[in-house]
Protein backbone atom coordinates (compact mmCIF):
# COMPACT_ATOMS: atom_id res chain seq x y z
CA UNK A 1 0.00 0.00 0.00
CA UNK A 2 1.31 3.29 -1.09
CA UNK A 3 1.99 5.99 1.38
CA UNK A 4 -0.50 8.48 0.31
CA UNK A 5 -2.92 5.11 0.56
CA UNK A 6 -2.24 4.63 3.99
CA UNK A 7 -2.78 7.71 5.64
CA UNK A 8 -6.04 7.93 3.44
CA UNK A 9 -7.17 4.81 4.98
CA UNK A 10 -5.89 6.18 8.61
CA UNK A 11 -7.91 9.03 8.15
CA UNK A 12 -10.88 7.11 7.27
CA UNK A 13 -10.25 4.63 10.12
CA UNK A 14 -10.33 8.00 12.88
CA UNK A 15 -13.77 9.14 11.17
CA UNK A 16 -15.31 5.82 11.82
CA UNK A 17 -14.35 5.89 15.09
CA UNK A 18 -15.29 9.58 15.65
CA UNK A 19 -18.56 9.11 14.39
CA UNK A 20 -19.11 5.36 16.05
CA UNK A 21 -18.59 7.60 19.46
CA UNK A 22 -20.96 10.98 18.43
CA UNK A 23 -23.62 8.77 17.48
CA UNK A 24 -23.45 6.24 20.42
CA UNK A 25 -25.99 7.67 23.67
CA UNK A 26 -23.48 6.53 26.18
CA UNK A 27 -19.60 5.37 25.65
CA UNK A 28 -18.13 2.59 24.27
CA UNK A 29 -15.62 0.10 24.74
CA UNK A 30 -13.16 -0.97 22.66
CA UNK A 31 -15.13 -4.29 21.41
CA UNK A 32 -18.32 -2.30 21.16
CA UNK A 33 -16.12 0.25 18.80
CA UNK A 34 -14.77 -2.51 16.84
CA UNK A 35 -18.15 -4.22 16.26
CA UNK A 36 -19.49 -0.71 15.29
CA UNK A 37 -16.87 0.05 12.62
CA UNK A 38 -16.18 -3.39 11.47
CA UNK A 39 -11.95 -2.64 12.62
CA UNK A 40 -10.20 -5.29 14.61
CA UNK A 41 -10.32 -4.72 18.64
CA UNK A 42 -6.34 -3.92 17.85
CA UNK A 43 -6.96 -1.22 15.20
CA UNK A 44 -9.39 0.14 17.18
CA UNK A 45 -7.06 0.22 20.09
CA UNK A 46 -4.80 1.97 18.04
CA UNK A 47 -7.35 4.57 16.61
CA UNK A 48 -8.68 5.52 19.82
CA UNK A 49 -4.99 6.26 21.07
CA UNK A 50 -4.08 8.20 18.36
CA UNK A 51 -7.57 10.46 19.06
CA UNK A 52 -7.01 10.45 22.77
CA UNK A 53 -3.28 11.88 21.86
CA UNK A 54 -5.00 14.69 19.83
CA UNK A 55 -7.72 15.72 22.06
CA UNK A 56 -10.64 14.65 20.39
CA UNK A 57 -11.81 11.49 22.95
CA UNK A 58 -11.32 11.22 26.66
CA UNK A 59 -11.84 7.81 28.59
CA UNK A 60 -15.21 7.73 30.84
CA UNK A 61 -14.00 7.10 34.50
CA UNK A 62 -15.86 3.55 35.79
CA UNK A 63 -18.70 3.96 37.66
CA UNK A 64 -18.78 4.31 41.44
CA UNK A 65 -18.78 0.95 42.98
CA UNK A 66 -18.25 -1.55 40.04
CA UNK A 67 -16.42 -4.68 41.39
CA UNK A 68 -13.41 -5.96 39.15
CA UNK A 69 -11.60 -4.35 36.38
CA UNK A 70 -14.11 -3.22 33.87
CA UNK A 71 -13.55 -2.50 30.20
CA UNK A 72 -12.47 1.04 29.62
CA UNK A 73 -14.92 3.54 27.78
CA UNK A 74 -14.63 6.25 25.65
CA UNK A 75 -16.81 9.13 24.49
CA UNK A 76 -16.22 12.08 22.17
CA UNK A 77 -14.75 15.14 23.56
CA UNK A 78 -18.03 17.55 22.59
CA UNK A 79 -16.33 19.79 24.93
CA UNK A 80 -13.40 20.53 23.03
CA UNK A 81 -14.17 23.26 21.13
CA UNK A 82 -18.05 25.44 20.74
CA UNK A 83 -19.70 27.23 18.13
CA UNK A 84 -21.84 30.17 18.47
CA UNK A 85 -25.48 30.84 16.56
CA UNK A 86 -27.16 33.93 16.56
CA UNK A 87 -30.49 34.69 15.68
CA UNK A 88 -30.61 38.95 14.70
CA UNK A 89 -34.22 39.72 14.35
CA UNK A 90 -36.41 42.62 14.49
CA UNK A 91 -37.50 42.54 18.01
CA UNK A 92 -34.79 40.47 19.50
CA UNK A 93 -31.13 38.94 19.42
CA UNK A 94 -30.58 35.65 20.57
CA UNK A 95 -26.95 34.12 20.71
CA UNK A 96 -26.48 30.73 21.99
CA UNK A 97 -22.92 28.69 22.26
CA UNK A 98 -23.23 25.30 22.43
CA UNK A 99 -20.93 22.11 22.04
CA UNK A 100 -19.37 20.50 19.58
CA UNK A 101 -22.32 17.95 19.41
CA UNK A 102 -24.42 20.84 19.19
CA UNK A 103 -25.90 20.96 22.47
CA UNK A 104 -26.91 24.31 24.07
CA UNK A 105 -24.47 25.72 26.42
CA UNK A 106 -25.41 29.05 27.35
CA UNK A 107 -26.92 31.96 25.93
CA UNK A 108 -27.57 35.69 25.90
CA UNK A 109 -30.47 38.39 24.36
CA UNK A 110 -31.23 41.63 24.04
CA UNK A 111 -34.00 43.72 22.83
CA UNK A 112 -34.59 45.72 19.47
CA UNK A 113 -37.60 46.90 18.05
CA UNK A 114 -38.35 48.76 14.17
CA UNK A 115 -36.59 51.93 15.21
CA UNK A 116 -33.53 50.45 16.38
CA UNK A 117 -30.82 52.01 14.30
CA UNK A 118 -28.16 50.20 12.57
CA UNK A 119 -25.48 50.80 14.60
CA UNK A 120 -27.78 50.21 18.03
CA UNK A 121 -28.65 47.03 16.18
CA UNK A 122 -24.95 45.83 15.94
CA UNK A 123 -24.19 46.69 19.65
CA UNK A 124 -27.16 44.54 20.74
CA UNK A 125 -25.48 41.78 18.83
CA UNK A 126 -22.40 42.75 20.34
CA UNK A 127 -24.47 42.57 24.02
CA UNK A 128 -26.00 39.29 23.00
CA UNK A 129 -22.84 37.46 22.11
CA UNK A 130 -20.87 38.77 25.23
CA UNK A 131 -23.26 37.76 27.83
CA UNK A 132 -23.48 34.05 25.97
CA UNK A 133 -20.11 33.87 26.11
CA UNK A 134 -19.57 35.14 30.02
CA UNK A 135 -22.38 32.28 30.71
CA UNK A 136 -20.41 30.10 29.05
CA UNK A 137 -17.16 31.02 30.71
CA UNK A 138 -15.37 31.11 27.25
CA UNK A 139 -13.96 34.27 25.35
CA UNK A 140 -14.55 35.25 21.77
CA UNK A 141 -10.86 32.99 21.53
CA UNK A 142 -12.56 30.04 22.10
CA UNK A 143 -15.08 29.73 19.46
CA UNK A 144 -14.55 27.81 16.46
CA UNK A 145 -17.80 28.50 14.38
CA UNK A 146 -19.79 31.43 14.41
CA UNK A 147 -23.42 31.23 11.93
CA UNK A 148 -25.83 34.24 12.02
CA UNK A 149 -29.43 34.01 10.85
CA UNK A 150 -30.66 37.44 9.95
CA UNK A 151 -33.91 39.19 8.38
CA UNK A 152 -34.08 39.66 5.17
CA UNK A 153 -32.96 38.34 2.00
CA UNK A 154 -29.04 36.92 1.78
CA UNK A 155 -26.92 36.09 -1.11
CA UNK A 156 -25.07 33.23 -1.83
CA UNK A 157 -22.47 35.73 -0.55
CA UNK A 158 -23.22 36.49 2.22
CA UNK A 159 -24.74 39.68 1.67
CA UNK A 160 -28.16 41.24 3.20
CA UNK A 161 -29.54 42.65 -0.39
CA UNK A 162 -33.17 42.89 0.91
CA UNK A 163 -35.15 43.90 4.58
CA UNK A 164 -38.60 45.26 4.14
CA UNK A 165 -39.15 45.35 7.81
CA UNK A 166 -35.54 46.82 8.88
CA UNK A 167 -34.83 50.30 6.43
CA UNK A 168 -31.28 50.62 6.96
CA UNK A 169 -30.53 47.12 7.46
CA UNK A 170 -30.23 45.73 4.11
CA UNK A 171 -26.48 46.08 2.52
CA UNK A 172 -25.12 46.23 6.40
CA UNK A 173 -21.52 44.35 6.43
CA UNK A 174 -22.46 41.63 9.58
CA UNK A 175 -19.98 39.59 9.01
CA UNK A 176 -17.24 42.21 8.87
CA UNK A 177 -18.41 43.16 11.48
CA UNK A 178 -18.18 40.18 13.46
CA UNK A 179 -15.31 39.27 12.17
CA UNK A 180 -13.82 42.14 14.08
CA UNK A 181 -13.29 40.22 17.10
CA UNK A 182 -14.02 36.74 16.02
CA UNK A 183 -10.92 35.41 14.47
CA UNK A 184 -12.86 31.65 13.26
CA UNK A 185 -15.34 31.29 9.94
CA UNK A 186 -18.88 33.67 10.29
CA UNK A 187 -21.39 32.67 8.49
CA UNK A 188 -24.39 34.26 7.20
CA UNK A 189 -27.94 33.01 6.56
CA UNK A 190 -31.41 34.12 6.18
CA UNK A 191 -33.59 33.43 9.27
CA UNK A 192 -36.05 31.01 7.94
CA UNK A 193 -33.49 28.77 6.15
CA UNK A 194 -31.72 28.21 9.68
CA UNK A 195 -35.22 27.29 11.53
CA UNK A 196 -36.06 25.56 8.47
CA UNK A 197 -32.27 23.44 9.43
CA UNK A 198 -33.04 22.81 12.60
CA UNK A 199 -36.19 21.79 12.30
CA UNK A 200 -35.26 18.97 10.17
CA UNK A 201 -31.84 18.40 12.30
CA UNK A 202 -33.66 18.44 15.67
CA UNK A 203 -36.99 19.34 15.52
CA UNK A 204 -40.87 17.75 14.28
CA UNK A 205 -39.10 17.00 10.65
CA UNK A 206 -35.83 15.15 11.89
CA UNK A 207 -35.04 12.43 8.97
CA UNK A 208 -37.77 14.53 6.70
CA UNK A 209 -35.94 14.78 3.19
CA UNK A 210 -38.38 17.31 1.81
CA UNK A 211 -40.04 20.21 3.64
CA UNK A 212 -41.55 23.30 3.77
CA UNK A 213 -41.16 25.66 6.45
CA UNK A 214 -43.76 28.70 7.46
CA UNK A 215 -42.32 31.49 9.35
CA UNK A 216 -46.01 32.62 10.57
CA UNK A 217 -45.66 35.92 12.18
CA UNK A 218 -46.50 39.60 12.43
CA UNK A 219 -42.87 39.15 9.87
CA UNK A 220 -43.76 36.04 6.80
CA UNK A 221 -41.38 33.81 5.76
CA UNK A 222 -40.59 30.63 4.42
CA UNK A 223 -37.74 28.02 3.62
CA UNK A 224 -36.96 24.48 1.94
CA UNK A 225 -35.32 21.20 2.31
CA UNK A 226 -34.75 19.46 -0.53
CA UNK A 227 -33.07 15.86 -0.02
CA UNK A 228 -32.52 16.45 3.18
CA UNK A 229 -30.76 19.25 2.37
CA UNK A 230 -31.17 23.05 2.72
CA UNK A 231 -32.29 24.77 -0.29
CA UNK A 232 -30.42 28.09 -1.67
CA UNK A 233 -31.34 28.56 -5.24
CA UNK A 234 -29.28 30.37 -7.75
CA UNK A 235 -28.80 33.64 -5.58
CA UNK A 236 -30.16 32.60 -2.17
CA UNK A 237 -33.80 33.90 -2.68
CA UNK A 238 -35.73 30.49 -2.36
CA UNK A 239 -38.90 30.64 -0.05
CA UNK A 240 -39.72 34.73 -0.94
CA UNK A 241 -43.05 34.32 -2.44
CA UNK A 242 -43.94 36.58 -0.22
CA UNK A 243 -42.32 39.26 -2.45
CA UNK A 244 -45.50 38.14 -4.86
CA UNK A 245 -48.28 40.73 -3.84
CA UNK A 246 -50.89 37.85 -5.39
CA UNK A 247 -49.68 35.86 -2.36
CA UNK A 248 -51.10 38.79 -0.04
CA UNK A 249 -48.40 37.63 2.52
CA UNK A 250 -47.01 41.37 2.67
CA UNK A 251 -50.77 42.21 4.68
CA UNK A 252 -51.87 39.43 5.60
CA UNK A 253 -50.94 40.02 9.13
CA UNK A 254 -54.00 43.02 8.81
CA UNK A 255 -56.83 40.85 9.30
CA UNK A 256 -55.65 40.17 12.68
CA UNK A 257 -54.17 43.30 13.86
CA UNK A 258 -57.72 45.18 12.49
CA UNK A 259 -59.79 42.68 13.69
CA UNK A 260 -62.46 44.67 15.77
CA UNK A 261 -61.90 42.25 18.92
CA UNK A 262 -57.87 43.48 18.77
CA UNK A 263 -59.68 47.28 20.31
CA UNK A 264 -56.68 49.45 20.49
CA UNK A 265 -53.99 46.99 21.14
CA UNK A 266 -51.25 47.86 19.85
CA UNK A 267 -50.13 45.66 16.19
CA UNK A 268 -47.71 43.70 18.48
CA UNK A 269 -50.30 42.26 20.65
CA UNK A 270 -53.04 42.28 18.12
CA UNK A 271 -53.17 38.93 16.91
CA UNK A 272 -52.57 37.04 20.64
CA UNK A 273 -55.92 38.81 21.40
CA UNK A 274 -57.47 37.56 18.20
CA UNK A 275 -56.19 34.06 18.59
CA UNK A 276 -57.11 33.98 22.17
CA UNK A 277 -60.96 35.09 20.82
CA UNK A 278 -61.28 32.43 18.28
CA UNK A 279 -60.16 29.97 20.50
CA UNK A 280 -63.71 30.86 22.94
CA UNK A 281 -65.17 31.15 19.38
CA UNK A 282 -65.93 34.82 19.12
CA UNK A 283 -67.20 34.54 15.09
CA UNK A 284 -64.86 38.05 14.09
CA UNK A 285 -61.67 36.37 15.64
CA UNK A 286 -62.77 33.11 13.61
CA UNK A 287 -63.31 35.34 10.53
CA UNK A 288 -59.98 37.16 10.63
CA UNK A 289 -58.31 33.91 11.46
CA UNK A 290 -59.76 32.27 8.35
CA UNK A 291 -58.58 35.13 5.90
CA UNK A 292 -55.41 35.30 7.36
CA UNK A 293 -55.42 31.61 6.88
CA UNK A 294 -56.61 31.67 3.13
CA UNK A 295 -53.73 34.10 2.68
CA UNK A 296 -51.06 32.07 3.97
CA UNK A 297 -52.16 29.11 1.92
CA UNK A 298 -51.77 30.76 -1.22
CA UNK A 299 -47.92 31.09 -1.02
CA UNK A 300 -47.80 27.92 1.29
CA UNK A 301 -49.50 25.89 -1.81
CA UNK A 302 -47.13 27.38 -4.63
CA UNK A 303 -44.43 25.63 -3.05
CA UNK A 304 -46.07 22.50 -2.50
CA UNK A 305 -47.00 22.24 -5.46
CA UNK A 306 -43.52 22.91 -6.62
CA UNK A 307 -41.92 20.53 -4.23
CA UNK A 308 -44.72 17.94 -3.40
CA UNK A 309 -42.79 18.06 0.04
CA UNK A 310 -43.42 15.44 2.61
CA UNK A 311 -44.49 17.89 5.33
CA UNK A 312 -44.90 21.60 6.27
CA UNK A 313 -43.35 22.67 9.50
CA UNK A 314 -45.57 26.02 11.23
CA UNK A 315 -43.15 28.00 12.69
CA UNK A 316 -42.58 31.62 14.00
CA UNK A 317 -44.78 33.38 16.83
CA UNK A 318 -48.25 32.30 15.53
CA UNK A 319 -47.38 28.78 15.91
CA UNK A 320 -48.20 29.33 19.60
CA UNK A 321 -51.78 29.56 18.24
CA UNK A 322 -51.96 26.17 15.87
CA UNK A 323 -54.59 24.55 17.62
CA UNK A 324 -56.66 27.71 16.09
CA UNK A 325 -54.58 27.88 13.07
CA UNK A 326 -53.98 24.49 11.81
CA UNK A 327 -57.34 23.63 10.71
CA UNK A 328 -58.35 26.84 8.83
CA UNK A 329 -55.21 26.53 6.87
CA UNK A 330 -55.43 22.89 6.44
CA UNK A 331 -59.10 23.67 4.78
CA UNK A 332 -57.70 27.05 2.83
CA UNK A 333 -54.76 24.53 1.04
CA UNK A 334 -57.23 22.00 -0.40
CA UNK A 335 -58.92 23.93 -3.21
CA UNK A 336 -55.01 24.62 -4.30
CA UNK A 337 -53.01 21.33 -3.80
CA UNK A 338 -53.35 17.81 -5.63
CA UNK A 339 -52.35 16.68 -1.82
CA UNK A 340 -52.18 18.64 1.07
CA UNK A 341 -49.27 17.45 2.98
CA UNK A 342 -49.22 16.68 6.70
CA UNK A 343 -48.59 19.87 9.13
CA UNK A 344 -46.89 19.93 11.87
CA UNK A 345 -46.44 22.77 14.53
CA UNK A 346 -42.35 23.96 15.59
CA UNK A 347 -41.55 22.53 18.95
CA UNK A 348 -38.43 24.92 19.00
CA UNK A 349 -40.13 27.50 19.72
CA UNK A 350 -38.09 30.96 19.60
CA UNK A 351 -34.99 29.10 19.60
CA UNK A 352 -35.31 27.75 16.40
CA UNK A 353 -33.28 30.48 14.17
CA UNK A 354 -30.13 30.46 17.12
CA UNK A 355 -30.24 26.39 17.04
CA UNK A 356 -30.28 26.47 13.27
CA UNK A 357 -27.54 28.58 12.98
CA UNK A 358 -25.35 26.16 15.47
CA UNK A 359 -26.11 23.50 13.36
CA UNK A 360 -24.27 25.24 10.56
CA UNK A 361 -21.77 26.58 12.52
CA UNK A 362 -21.29 22.82 13.00
CA UNK A 363 -21.73 21.71 9.46
CA UNK A 364 -18.61 24.16 8.90
CA UNK A 365 -16.61 22.23 11.29
CA UNK A 366 -17.75 18.51 10.34
CA UNK A 367 -16.62 19.73 6.73
CA UNK A 368 -13.37 20.90 7.86
CA UNK A 369 -12.71 17.83 10.24
CA UNK A 370 -14.94 15.20 9.90
CA UNK A 371 -15.48 14.41 6.22
CA UNK A 372 -13.07 12.14 3.93
CA UNK A 373 -11.09 15.51 3.05
CA UNK A 374 -10.94 16.48 6.11
CA UNK A 375 -7.83 16.89 8.40
CA UNK A 376 -8.16 15.42 11.91
CA UNK A 377 -5.61 17.32 13.49
CA UNK A 378 -5.68 18.20 17.18
CA UNK A 379 -8.69 20.47 18.62
CA UNK A 380 -7.83 24.39 17.60
CA UNK A 381 -5.96 25.82 20.48
CA UNK A 382 -7.54 28.92 22.26
CA UNK A 383 -5.72 31.93 21.74
CA UNK A 384 -5.50 32.69 25.22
Amino acid sequence: MQGGDLQRLRRLNSLGGIRALRSAPQPLTLTELAALTGLSRGSMGDVVGDLRERGWVAEVEPAPGVMGRPARRYRFRADAGHVLGLDIGVHKILATVADLDGRAVASGRTSAGTGTTKDARLAAVTRAVEAALLAAGLTYADIWAVAAGTVGVVDREGTITQVESLPDWAGVDLIGYLCADFSCPVLLENDSKLAALAEQRLGVASGVRDLVYLHAGRRPGAALVINGRLHHGSTGATGEVGLLDVTGWRTMGEHLEQCPVAGDAPARDAAALVFAAARRGDPRALAAVERYAHDLAIGTAAMVLTLDPELVVLGGGFSRSADVLLGPLRRALEPHCLRVPDIRTSALGEDCVVLGAACLALDHLDERFFSPDGEIGAPIAPRR
